[in-house]
């Protein structure tokens, strides 16, 4: 298996993790139909969103994979007056990665990182390594800590 960005930075920090490898569909990229088609637990699935705030510029939100953001609470959270998805034909040039490989960690920038609150909560968490396919499988705490990530409520309801 061919090291990913993300997985060479953790590995030079010396934050453990585990790969998790997964068929994904081209059709249906969606977090929730990878964790359903894989039987991976869907309330440990993270997917990763970036975003553009009127006044930070990009950022990254983490939430879990069958849940919707709520653009107004990442506005708060991030400081923003309002924020909007980047789009997908831009993600690749700002990031580095995909639609549907998009990870927090190694992108071409680092921009600042939100999660929902619930992260903290779990054992472990499973989050994109950068390639359609692969799951990082780690403690949230270490994703956390290594991302400097600000927790928050930023799940529509």
């Amino acid at each position: 298996m061919k090291k990913t960005n993300a997985m060479r930075m953790l590995d030079r920090a010396n934050v453990p993790y585990q790969v998790k490898e997964y068929v994904y569909d081209e059709s249906n990229l969606s977090g929730l139909h990878v964790a359903l088609d894989n039987n991976l637990p869907v309330e440990l699935l993270f997917k990763t969103i970036v975003l553009k705030g009127n006044k930070t510029g990009f950022i990254v939100v983490c939430l879990r994979a069958d849940k919707e953001i709520d653009l107004k609470k990442a506005a708060k959270l991030s400081q923003n007056k309002s924020v909007e998805p980047l789009h997908v034909k831009d993600l690749e040039k700002t990031t580095g990665y995909i639609r549907g490989g998009c990870s927090p960690i190694g992108m071409k920038k680092v921009f600042p990182v939100y999660a929902d609150i619930s992260m903290k909560d779990k054992e472990k968490i499973y989050i994109s390594a950068g390639l359609r396919g692969l799951q990082l499988v780690m403690k949230p705490g270490d994703l956390i800590d290594y991302c400097s990530i600000t927790l928050g409520d930023v799940i529509k309801y």
